[in-house]
């Protein structure tokens, strides 16, 4: 018999489809599964048991009838914290928010309930999304499946653990500088960033058009389908694209031959673990095999410069956070939260004004790059799944390594789409991300050679995770 927990969104709309499977069997499997693993990964903050089974219940009579909504009728997700869901409270993994339930759905939300998806659990989130792991004064510290004493990365960490453990197979993150991405490299899944105001989003991020709203799956297609779902504008999004016309299910299976694929193993002069190396350099090697033409390049852009420019970007917006909460209740932030808004206070109108010029000449170069070459492969994240507990791995000397995340912040600064996708495990049986990045709007393309490559280099999930020591 089908583990309905195990399956994938396209495989849970094909058992639906020949009367195999109904999604109230899935939703209560996903429920039941939750109560066993969840206490130990930490991965769901809020499950909404009643109104799921009542969705499943009505998305059941569709099936029957022939008639579901979408290929993820009935399909479970799970929604990260950050992101509004109706009568649900927008804690933002914070002491310090309101926490009445939300009014409105934010777009993404209302697009998958409109397709008949079981919208069933709130995912964990560090504290308004500020670093790459997942932990917050909040809920405490969110683990990874593959390995409990491992962080699943961040911030969309609880929407990685949650599908990485078989808690739904899709669900929604955010990626305000990798938070899609890294959690999904460490936890063995394909996350995808999008092209900026592909996904309409709403209410604006707290770190302005750095911030995306995206898909988390085990597969590209389960990603394509979501995409199909939630690619169209919102009016309450003023920075959405017009409406997309691309099916971005049926696009997946294109063929990669004679592609222009440069690989990148570093962006500039920083640290990479040497399972990761490996790991990426026989990833060129799969792509070579799939007929493209890959070549080794250079980041086209100073990696010093990006990286002080994502950073002025972030602190200048994070101090927001000092003048919407009383002075007297900033105890209450994560400590590392708290010292990276005021570390924003340092920065001058001129530093601002500086990185805004900055960001806009790394987009040139990224838009030239990619009028060359139509995919950009790197690794995902310069490290495997680093101890839970730590911002950052242990570096060079025992001091942290402050280098662990290099590739991904330049494509939200870029706005340039990118997707996380598996590309091996280390010697501890720990999942590596393949970073795969295109040109603006050809979300399709990466999608699709995400799939290409998963297909050529396939991945198990660890059954147990709830056992696994």
């Amino acid at each position: 018999m089908t583990d309905l927990t195990q399956a994938s969104a396209a495989r849970l709309a094909r058992l639906y489809a020949k009367g195999k499977a109904s999604p109230v069997e899935t939703m209560k499997a996903v429920l039941k599964r939750a109560e066993a693993v969840n206490p130990r990964v930490n991965a769901l903050c809020h499950i909404d048991r009643r109104a799921a089974l009542a969705a499943a219940r009505a998305s059941e009579k569709r099936w029957r009838k022939g008639k579901p909504l979408s290929p993820l009728d009935g399909v479970p997700v799970s929604v990260k914290e950050l992101v509004r869901v109706k009568h649900w409270p927008a804690s933002m993994g914070s002491r310090l928010t309101d926490k009445s339930p939300a009014d409105a759905d934010a777009p993404a939300v209302a697009r998958l309930r409109e397709a008949g998806a079981l919208v069933f659990a709130q995912s964990t989130s560090s504290e308004y999304g500020h670093k790459g792991v997942t932990d917050s004064p909040l809920h405490g510290i969110t683990r990874n499946p593959w390995h409990i004493d491992r962080t699943p990365g961040g911030s969309s960490g609880g929407a990685a653990a949650a599908v990485a453990a078989g808690l739904g197979p899709i669900a929604i993150g955010t990626d305000g500088g990798g938070s899609i991405r890294i959690p999904a490299s460490f936890g063995g899944l394909v996350g995808l960033k999008a092209t900026y105001g592909r996904v309409a989003a709403w209410p604006p991020s707290l770190t302005g058009d750095l911030g995306n709203v995206g898909p988390m799956a085990r597969t590209a297609l389960d990603c394509a389908l979501m995409m199909d779902v939630i690619a169209r504008p919102d009016p309450r999004d003023p920075n959405a694209l017009p409406k997309d016309r691309t099916h971005y299910a049926r696009k997946i299976d294109r063929k990669l031959k004679d592609l222009r694929v440069g690989f990148a193993l570093r962006f500039g002069d920083h640290p990479v673990d040497i399972e990761v190396a490996a790991a990426a350099t026989r990833a060129a090697r799969t792509f070579e095999r799939l007929g493209c033409k890959v070549e080794e390049v250079e980041a086209p852009f100073p990696y010093a410069d990006a990286i002080r420019t994502f950073i002025v970007h972030w602190l200048s917006a994070l101090q927001q956070l000092l003048r919407l909460y009383p002075k007297d209740r900033h105890h209450e932030f994560d400590p590392s939260l708290l010292s990276s808004a005021k570390a924003g206070l340092r920065y001058s109108v001129q530093d601002v004004v500086d990185a805004q010029v900055k960001r806009r000449e790394l987009a040139l170069a990224w838009n030239l790059f990619f009028d060359k070459y139509d995919l950009l492969i790197s690794p995902t994240v310069a490290v495997p799944p680093f101890e839970v507990g730590r911002s950052q791995p242990e570096g060079a000397g025992g001091k942290a390594n402050m280098h662990w995340s290099p590739y991904t912040p330049q494509f939200n600064l870029s706005r340039h789409p990118a997707a996380s996708v598996p590309c091996g495990l280390t010697r501890d049986g720990l999942p590596i991300g393949l970073q795969i990045a295109s040109a603006h709007y050809k979300d399709s393309l990466v999608l699709a050679a995400a799939a290409r490559f998963a297909e050529a280099s396939p991945l198990s999930f660890p059954p147990l995770p709830e056992t696994k020591k």
